[in-house]
């Protein structure tokens, strides 16, 4: 049996409270809070090893600046519904050339707004 090629990959699971109303044809809706899980799985650009504490450094100053606000008044979402698709690519567009500043490709993001509901972006790693 031929030896399995293996894939190395880190995750960092991180959480931040924001709060959001969905915009509809006939308005905004009613702004609610969320914990929003936001779980990163990295991989190491050109296979060393990465300081966990500079990854988490690198999203956590990301997350932080917008805990804790309503994300229908960040730019951003100032004409885009902040729904959790959008809030994915967002942050998938903010995270990923940070974490290239470390050495690092973010390969899969998942945004999660409540236990049972998440929104997934991944890319093909051919480093």
């Amino acid at each position: 049996m031929p030896e399995e090629e293996q894939y190395h990959t880190y995750k960092i699971k991180s959480y931040v409270n924001a709060s959001h109303a969905m915009r509809w044809k006939d308005g905004e809706g009613k702004e609610h809070n969320h914990t929003w899980e936001i779980t990163c799985e990295i991989h190491s650009l050109n296979d060393h090893m990465i300081i966990f504490n500079d990854l988490e450094n690198t999203i956590k100053d990301i997350l932080n600046s917008f805990a804790g606000k309503f994300l229908n008044q960040l730019p951003y979402f100032k004409e885009i519904n902040p729904t959790v698709e959008n809030v994915t690519i967002w942050l998938f567009n903010l995270i990923s050339p940070a974490l290239r500043e470390e050495q690092a490709k973010l390969i899969r993001i998942e945004v999660s707004e409540s236990p049972t509901r998440a929104y997934c972006i991944s890319v093909r790693d051919d480093e």
